[in-house]
Formats: structure tokens, C-alpha cells, sequence
């Protein structure tokens, strides 16, 4: 088998009296776009700073393309892109200026994908980085880490600032990269961006991986939302095992069921005269929020990491 692209066992990562990973586990396959969920403070951009080997796990194991990130980090960043949610330019450069030095130390140079992309994403790469606004930061970030010819892309919350057209632009860019094998690891809280790119979604809370696996594998643990039109319901419908909050009015049923009951609620409901009849399987924002649907005990990004 090939050796996965990111692989963390059993990272703790402390500040202070604060943990900001207790035990975290990840692993990414070569080839592959991975989601990374968890609201801000879970935990996802100290795990990406250990990944980057810019903070050093004090227990546990990471390995980025075979190599440690805390011994080897000027080799792993020649061989991959990385993309934070707030990008800090030097000022007095270009964006232009900024693209060319970031490629560069990538290796790379491919004058022709780097104008595809500034057109693609309405970039001025004339102006001074002290002018940009937030979604143009963004974007020379952006620009340079897809400008570049690497193994390994690390978004993470790649898209804040951005408005939804050049979302769009940037999912368009992440399946290109898929199709063309490469490795993605996407950290984001915006459900529907890693629904519709990931393979394979993590989700973290409180520095803890506590779900990882396929959509599919991971819709298995929320509920379907079943709605009929019928014209009678049986009294003892509702006590059907897996059918939850059942409503009923005017012939309209409504009611939630588990995955594994949906067979057997099926046969139920085929002896109903239905009229109509739609299963709509849970998002991933259902998935998220039943863990996230209380109050976590969150670190916060400002505790993550000491200011200098």
C-alpha cells in the first residue's frame, strides 16, 4: 500500500494549562481530498502548525510524505502548497512580486498557469499588497500555492474573505487537482465546501479526532428525513424501532429514521397507499452538529499560539 500522505498518531499538543490536541489522530491518503471539520478553537490550525513543523507535538507522531515535520521541514515545504485563512504579504511587494517568490521556492514556475489563475480568480497583480483587501490576500495565497507543482496542498480555511464566485473558482480548482491525483488536505468549518470536495472527512473537537471516515461511512450515524403523503396512518406507526419525531396532518407524514431501520420502515410504508414519498439522507452538517449541538469546551485561536 502506499504510505499515506499525513499521518499523526496520538498528538498532544499543550499551552500552558491549556490542551490544545489530547491524543489526535489523522490520516490522509496519497491521492486524496480530506475534510478537516471543527469550529474554530477545536483544534485544526495547531494540528496544521505541527503538520507544517511549526510547532513541535509535546507527544505523539507526524509524519507529512514519509518525513517528520519538526526534523525535516525545509523538505516537506519544498513539496507542498499551504494556504492559511488569514494571509500576512510583505507590503511593499507586488502580488504579482509575492507569487513569484512563493513559486519559486516551491521550485516551479509555469508563467502560463500563473496567468490562467489571476484571471480566473480577477486578481491585479500590479498593486501593492498593502493595498488588497482580506479577499485579495486571499487570493495571491491562493494563486501561488495552485501556480505551484507540488505533491501535498494544505488549505486551510482557504476561503475566508472570499465571495461565492471565486468559491466556486477554488472548488473547481481542488477537483482539477483531485482528477490529476494530487493530495489535498482541506481544514474548513464550512460544511458544504468539504461536502462537496472531500473524500474522506476528520472531524476534531476539543483536539480530539472524534469521527473520521467516508461521507457514506459517516452518514450512518444521523437519521434520514422520510416525508409521505398518505391518506391514513396506522396508530401504531410511531412506535416502529427507528422512527423518530413522527408528525402527521392533513395526510402529510413526516418522521426521521435511522439508516439501519430504513428497510424495514420501508415495508411499513409501502402498505400505506402512498402518494408521494421522499428520503433525504442527513448533510453533514446534521454529521457535525451532533457533535458540536452542545457547547464544547473549545481553545480558542488566540490560545493556540503564544503572540510574539
Amino acid at each position: 500500500m502506499d504510505t499515506p500522505a499525513i499521518e499523526t498518531i496520538d498528538l498532544v499538543k499543550t499551552f500552558g494549562t491549556t490542551r490544545a490536541l489530547d491524543g489526535f489522530s489523522l490520516e490522509v491518503g496519497t491521492g486524496t481530498v480530506a475534510g478537516f471539520l471543527g469550529p474554530n478553537g477545536a483544534g485544526k490550525s495547531t494540528a496544521i502548525r505541527v503538520l507544517l513543523g511549526m510547532l513541535r507535538a509535546d507527544s505523539g507522531s507526524a509524519r507529512v510524505l514519509g518525513l517528520d515535520p519538526w526534523t525535516d521541514a525545509v523538505s516537506i515545504h519544498r513539496r507542498i502548497a499551504y494556504v492559511p485563512g488569514d494571509t500576512n504579504l510583505w507590503p511593499s511587494l507586488t502580488g504579482g512580486e509575492i507569487i513569484d517568490l512563493l513559486t519559486r521556492i516551491r521550485g516551479g514556475d509555469n508563467p502560463s498557469r500563473r496567468a490562467e489563475l489571476l484571471e480566473r480568480f480577477e486578481l491585479d497583480p500590479t498593486k501593492k499588497a498593502r493595498t488588497y483587501s482580506k479577499g485579495n490576500r486571499q487570493k495571491v495565497a491562493l494563486v501561488a500555492a495552485l501556480a505551484s507543482d507540488v505533491e501535498l496542498y494544505m488549505f486551510d480555511e482557504p476561503t475566508s474573505g472570499l465571495d461565492p464566485l471565486m468559491e466556486a473558482v477554488f472548488t473547481d480548482e481542488v477537483r482539477a487537482l483531485r482528477d490529476a491525483g494530487r493530495t489535498v488536505l482541506l481544514s474548513s468549518h464550512i460544511l458544504a465546501e468539504v461536502e462537496k470536495l472531500c473524500d474522506t472527512v476528520t472531524i476534531i473537537r476539543s483536539g480530539k479526532d472524534v469521527e473520521t471516515g467516508t461521507l457514506a461511512q459517516l452518514r450512518h450515524l444521523t437519521r434520514s428525513a422520510v416525508r409521505a403523503t398518505v391518506p391514513t396512518l396506522p396508530s401504531g406507526f410511531a412506535s416502529i424501532p427507528g422512527v423518530h419525531d413522527l408528525t402527521y396532518d392533513d395526510g402529510h407524514l413526516a418522521f426521521d429514521v435511522d439508516n439501519a431501520s430504513v428497510t424495514s420502515v420501508l415495508r411499513e410504508l409501502t402498505e400505506l397507499d402512498i402518494a408521494n414519498l421522499t428520503i433525504t439522507p442527513p448533510s453533514l452538517e446534521e454529521l457535525f452538529l451532533r457533535h458540536y449541538g452542545d457547547t464544547p469546551t473549545d481553545v480558542s485561536d488566540s490560545a493556540e499560539v503564544p503572540s510574539r
